[in-house]
């Protein structure tokens, strides 16, 4: 699946299709979220959970030089 078909997903097949076909890899705190990072074919994604709120408030692929890369750095590998 390429990046543009994911992003034009609605967004309860997004949720579906990385908890079937993604490999959840690290969750952190990152301010009022908890973040779940999956990897999809060989693209990163975020899921940002709104504990509070207890729903999710985006879903978004991670730019490999995103500053947010550094919280997941002890638990991937760049290709």
């Amino acid at each position: 699946m390429s990046k543009e078909e994911f992003t034009n997903l609605p967004f309860h097949k997004k949720i579906n299709t990385l908890y079937t076909e993604g490999t959840f890899v690290v969750g952190i705190r990152y301010y009022k979220h908890k973040v779940n990072l999956y990897l999809l074919e060989n693209e990163y994604i975020e899921v940002f959970y709104n504990h509070k709120q207890d729903k999710i408030d985006k879903i978004d692929f991670l730019p490999r030089d995103h500053t947010r890369m550094k919280f997941y750095l002890d638990q991937i590998k760049l290709a």
